[in-house]
């Protein structure tokens, strides 16, 4: 029986690649003397932010798309990036793993800190321009308040906790989600922490919660709970992630089946 559906934010909920990709690249350009990148720098810092649909055709985006699923912080950003500087062929997540051990930790972290900064600094400085470019999956908030009575919801999310309140009420379903069921990037590194914590403070049994993600990596860890996993594939997902979910026994869920998937008929 389900009685916990937690969902992870970006990706799922919030359509937020765009905004991920305009401050990472800031963030890398500090950080590095890009030969490949640097001329973007200067826009970033100081122009107004670029809107979701010119970046939806700029084929650093595109590239920069495809390796999200196989990071699961900000700091994996800066590893996406570097590999797509220096040509590093990276087809599968054994690929990403093994470049990333390859990067200075304490270069990583510094990304991370100044990556929030970053943020910070341009959700203050255009703001309407910033929570442009994290829209919502609008037919799945028409599910989640839909079937709102059916399950408790929650999210779990390497977000920030301030920046995941401000946009569940620009979409209008805060109310979906006391703050007691919002647990945001503070909670852990990796997901099982979340749905850990969820469990502690809810009572609910693992096999009583679903947890949807648009990452495999986040849901292989979950699933080691007892948790059922479902892989959100109306985001960034290829057929590698696709692929994957299938192998795994995830269910793979659209926006036209998701209300089936996760809830029943």
């Amino acid at each position: 029986m389900l009685r916990l559906l937690a969902l992870d934010f970006d990706g799922v909920i919030s359509d937020s690649a765009p905004e991920s990709f305009a401050v990472a690249l800031l963030t890398y350009t500090q950080l590095v003397e890009s030969v490949r990148f640097g001329d973007r720098r200067a826009a970033l810092e100081s122009g107004s932010l670029p809107a979701p649909g010119p970046l939806a055709e700029d084929p650093l985006y595109i590239s920069f798309i495809d390796l999200m699923p196989l990071g699961n912080r900000a700091e994996d950003f800066a590893i996406s990036l570097c590999a797509l500087e220096t040509s590093r062929p990276i087809s599968d997540q054994a690929d990403y793993d093994a470049f990333r051990s390859e990067l200075d930790e304490n270069w990583l972290q510094a990304f991370h800190r100044r990556f929030y900064a970053n943020r910070l600094a341009l959700s203050r400085r255009d703001p309407s321009g910033w929570r442009r470019l994290m829209g919502p999956y609008p037919p799945f908030l028409e599910i989640l308040r839909r079937r709102a009575g059916d399950a408790m919801l929650a999210i779990a999310t390497s977000k920030d906790a301030k920046t995941v309140d401000a946009l569940m009420r620009d979409y209008g379903i805060e109310a979906l989600f006391p703050p007691e069921r919002v647990l945001d990037k503070e909670t852990g590194v990796h997901k099982d922490a979340h749905l850990r914590r969820l469990h502690e403070r809810l009572g609910v049994a693992y096999d009583e919660m679903v947890f949807v993600d648009d990452k495999v990596n986040h849901l292989d860890r979950v699933a080691e709970l007892g948790v059922c996993c479902a892989l959100a594939a109306w985001g960034y997902n290829g057929e590698r992630e696709v692929e994957l979910a299938h192998q795994r026994g995830y269910r793979v869920c659209t926006l036209e089946n998701a209300e089936e998937q996760l809830f029943g008929s």
